[in-house]
């Protein structure tokens, strides 16, 4: 039996914190579940190899924080990008000395994760280790670490640290609860290891070493979150080690939890006690109201355990950052060239938070994932901190914070770092191209490092970005890394090894050392030619350029040149001391003819040292441009932009570019809407080769549906081109939405379904249960439609994949004509209505659009000629199968006051999880949130206060099915 659909067509239009000192007491004291003694790797034989097929991981980390659509919008780029410091990324770093691939896994994600000790290097992976020595050579194969290390079974997630004090390798495993592998030396392939069971965790297990205890971090929404386990005890394989949980009070979080207890980077242990765990806490978040990342210490006493304690959290303020990717999904950065769009590990201070002692204070470095870019797109970044106190339990402060933005316009994230024994840092990371990376299919996801010497400008990572190993193909699937992890060679307390996960031709880990310390006593070079620079230039420029000591020994007596186009070399003699990684400016006494106007210059300056043992970052290069004096124009038009929600009093702001070489003041500025003129008067002043933004104090009317026409302009007296003086940009108000009172005899409308259930006339219900769905080339229903007036289109989508976006293969009636080249009269015209091979069951929006005397265009916010956009419910079923998982009240949103609104949905024996989206009508996804059965269904309180009013798609279900329903904010 087929479905018959009535619709009737008119052709009218449609209408710092405090420290705290409350302290909370230990909520769990035990010991070990379990311990055992596996013989050493190298005594056992028949090794099981490791699993590596392809396996999506179930973790726990599919939960997401409790994010408010709109309640922390970016308006501009993050702090840092818009403020770099003029040393970031300037100085030179070196090849890594050491590149292999260390595993090979198809697992999604694979979760690498390494440890080095003094001769070896031990590498994990989601379910295997291997073991290579110093030299990248592998001591074993791919093995499975059940029963190999632990014997009780268990399934994935390994980590591996090297605890230096002890000089013993830590593993870790879930199964049965988290298992803990301790070497009984320092051998990991000829030693044995001590096995301890703790039963009472479950997920994402991340464990630190500290002086008095191994602490575990878990993902977990039960009391206990962190666990303090006795360290003497377990190195001496003793089965009554003690385990000690701590909740973590006050943190505010509805999902994934993620703290990071410090991990000692070397053998320095502080005193005991006074542990720092770390949290971060975005304003993004329900209950958070400004960004910062909490800091609480915990003090164990293993005499009498129940006195062990944890503080209060002390709330750290930090530059406003966001942290939220896509409402909170896994699926966040576009690949190059297509492919699955893949996790940029939001929300997620990553493996591991690492401490260190100094000569007169102690330091804590950490880093997660931001979005830097304001715009529609995302660009991910990495923002950094350095903490520090003045001694063992003291307060900590922020002592330096950034955010590291790839070069070429790339992604930056899945970072790790730490600090060597001069104080440099190391991180390592991810890198694909973004949305502005020229030839993007060549950046595809590959591991880079970057860093600082100890004495460089704060907030800055100075060394230009190094490749490890570039990636050859886009990652499969949205699951990626879970996190890298960065490791110090203990050899010399400077090298790092970073292990980050690539495709090279397959899943990859990649291993890569590389180091910031100086390798060379005598090493110096120009790092930055400072002046001059492009704008108003002259005959006699002065030439000054920094120098860099990358050296170990201080330099002195330091030989500079400078050459400009190829001309004579002027060479002079820097006298001074520069110390060890310092810098140091020189300017030239002779200086460098640039007075023609109109001509750029490219000059070249560089260090001569006699015995300079690197001779490779000596140089640096720049181009200069005398510019014309007088030149400015408009450079771009920031809004307002095309969309739903534009009025009839837009701010129109534009970017004004000083293109000269001289500053500018008090000249025209204007735009034109539509032969609408509105002048202007920009004070300025703008100094050359510079841009600001420019906001009308007049504002533009784009309150009618339809597209505008904006152009701006500068007018100059002399402007010496006028070419660049003004833009144009095509503004369209679009009508994406049914709006206003589709009842009949009160406004107009267009569509009217019956034989279904219909009640407010403008929003119906197609129940199309009986189609074969994906068991014939296409399944068919029939479609009859009625209209008013002649020469009408119709064309109807159904949204398949839920995102609110209509694209061509979701077409499912292609702009039929009814009574062409027909006037007033009544016309009747039966159609098939197209349900693809394969399309999901279940139910999805339908969007139905008309247009007179032409097709309905591809894209369904167009406006079209006395037509409309009505939106309906359509649900699409498979023949013969009645059973379905869903109640028959389905998805029902209940509207509250504030614009909440409560989502509930039944299901029929089924309680697995689902998953819960909100889309604007651009289809962007606002919100991604995993729901669990309570019981009695699906339900959640939707906040939806901070966003802009409008029409939203909520959807909840699951891969296979969902329901679908529109809300209205007002």
């Amino acid at each position: 039996m087929k479905t018959k659909i009535t619709l009737l067509i008119f052709f009218f239009a449609l209408c710092l914190g405090v420290q705290a000192q409350e302290k909370t007491k230990a909520t769990y004291i035990g010991t070990v579940g379990s311990m055992v003694h596996v013989p050493s790797i190298a005594s056992q034989t028949n090794l099981a190899p490791a699993r590596v097929k392809e396996q999506v991981m179930q973790d726990g980390r599919a939960s997401k924080n409790l994010i408010i659509p709109g309640k922390d919008p970016q308006i501009e780029d993050d702090y840092f990008k818009r403020n770099p410091n003029k040393m970031e990324q300037v100085l030179s770093g070196r090849a890594p000395s050491l590149v292999f691939d260390a595993a090979q896994s198809s697992s999604q994600p694979t979760d690498p994760s390494i440890g080095v000790g003094p001769n070896h290097a031990v590498v994990v992976f989601n379910t295997g280790f291997r073991i290579f020595d110093k030299s990248g050579n592998p001591l074993t194969g791919q093995v499975s670490p059940n029963p190999t290390i632990f014997p009780n079974g268990g399934c994935c997630d390994l980590t591996i640290s090297y605890d230096n004090a002890a000089d013993r390798f830590v593993m870790t495993f879930l199964g049965n609860g988290a298992q803990i592998a301790i070497s009984d030396g320092p051998d990991p392939v000829n030693d044995g290891w001590y096995v301890y069971t703790i039963p009472q965790i479950n997920d994402y297990q991340k464990l630190s070493v500290w002086s008095d205890g191994y602490y575990m971090t878990e993902n977990t929404g039960s009391t206990n979150k962190i666990y303090a386990m006795e360290r003497t005890k377990m190195l001496a394989g003793d089965p009554t080690a003690q385990i000690i949980g701590f909740p973590l009070p006050g943190i505010v979080t509805s999902g994934f939890y993620s703290p990071q207890a410090l991990n000692v980077t070397n053998n320095n242990l502080p005193a005991s006690g006074d542990l720092p765990i770390i949290y971060l806490q975005d304003d993004a978040w329900s209950g958070v109201s400004q960004d910062h990342f909490k800091l609480w210490t915990v003090d164990v006493n293993w005499v009498t355990p129940g006195s062990s304690t944890i503080s209060a959290p002390t709330e750290f303020i930090t530059t406003p950052f966001i942290s939220v990717f896509d409402g909170g999904s896994f699926s966040n950065l576009s690949q190059p060239g297509g492919g699955a769009d893949i996790d940029a590990l939001q929300a997620t201070i990553m493996n591991q938070a690492q401490f260190r002692k100094f000569s007169g204070h102690n330091s804590a470095v950490f880093n997660f994932v931001v979005d830097t870019d304001a715009s529609g797109g995302e660009r991910a970044g990495v923002r950094w901190f350095e903490l520090r106190q003045s001694a063992d339990g003291q307060p900590w402060s922020i002592y330096q914070e950034g955010t590291y933005t790839s070069p070429d316009g790339k992604h930056a994230w899945h970072a790790s770092m730490m600090m060597d024994v001069q104080g440099n840092i190391g991180m390592g990371y991810t890198s694909m191209a973004g949305p502005t990376t020229p030839d993007p299919t060549t950046k595809r996801v590959s591991s880079y490092y970057t860093g600082r010497y100890a004495s460089d400008p704060l907030n800055t990572m100075t060394i230009a970005e190094e490749l490890i190993a570039p990636g050859n193909q886009n990652i499969p699937g949205l699951r990626y890394g879970d996190y890298s992890k960065i490791d110090l060679d203990p050899a010399n307390d400077k090298q790092f090894w970073f292990i980050n996960e690539y495709m090279n031709n397959g899943r990859k880990d990649v291993v890569g050392v590389f180091q910031i310390a100086p390798n060379f006593n005598n090493d110096v070079g120009v790092v930055s030619i400072d002046a001059p620079v492009t704008g108003t230039l002259s005959n006699s420029e002065a030439v000054t350029v920094t120098i860099f000591n990358y050296g170990q020994n201080s330099a002195s007596n330091i030989p500079v040149t400078f050459q400009v186009d190829g001309g004579a070399v002027i060479s002079e003699t820097f006298t001074g001391t520069i110390a060890s990684a310092a810098t140091a400016q020189y300017t030239f006494t002779a200086t460098a003819n640039l007075g023609t106007v109109g001509q750029t210059y490219t000059i070249v300056s560089e260090t001569n040292l006699a015995g300079d043992e690197d001779t490779s970052n000596d140089a640096r290069t720049k181009t200069v441009t005398y510019l014309e004096p007088n030149d400015i124009g408009v450079s771009a038009i920031t809004s307002p932009v095309s969309g739903i929600d534009l009025n009839g009093t837009e701010n129109i702001t534009v970017t004004v570019t000083n293109f000269g070489g001289e500053p500018q003041s008090n000249f025209d500025v204007s735009y034109d809407l539509d032969g609408t003129v509105v002048t202007e008067i920009f004070v300025g002043p703008l100094v050359a080769n510079s841009t600001a933004s420019y906001t009308f104090t007049q504002t533009g009317d784009f309150s009618a549906i339809g597209s505008y026409t904006l152009t701006a302009t500068t007018s100059l007296p002399g402007d010496s081109d006028t070419s660049n003086d003004s833009t144009t940009v095509i503004i369209a108000h679009q009508n994406c939405q049914p709006v206003g009172d589709c009842s009949f005899g009160d406004g107009l409308q267009l569509f009217s379904v019956t034989d279904i259930n219909n009640p407010s006339a403008c929003e119906g219900y197609g129940d199309f249960t009986n189609l074969v769905a994906g068991m014939e080339p296409d399944s068919t229903n029939d479609l009859t439609i009625t209209t008013g007036y002649g020469d009408q289109y119709i064309r109807v989508w159904i949204d398949f994949n839920d995102d609110f976006v209509f694209t061509n293969d979701e077409t499912v009636v292609n702009n039929v004509v009814i009574a062409a080249g027909q006037g007033g009269g009544t016309y009747t015209i039966t159609t098939d209505l197209v349900v693809p091979a394969g399309a999901a069951i279940g139910q999805h929006l339908m969007r139905a659009k008309t247009n007179w005397q032409g097709p309905v265009p591809d894209d369904a916010c167009e406006e079209t000629t006395f037509g409309e956009t009505e939106d309906y419910s359509a649900q699409i079923g498979t023949a013969g199968i009645t059973d379905s998982i869903f109640d028959e009240n389905g998805l029902t949103v209940l509207t509250l006051e504030n614009n909440n609104f409560d989502v509930s949905l039944k299901t029929i024996n089924y309680s697995a999880s689902m998953n819960l989206s909100v889309y604007n009508t651009l289809g962007q996804r606002l919100l991604f949130r995993k729901l669990e059965n309570n019981g009695n269904g699906y339900n959640y309180k939707l906040d939806m206060s901070y966003v802009a009013k409008g029409v939203y798609l909520v959807r909840v279900g699951n891969k296979d099915n969902g329901r679908v329903k529109r809300i209205i904010v007002k």
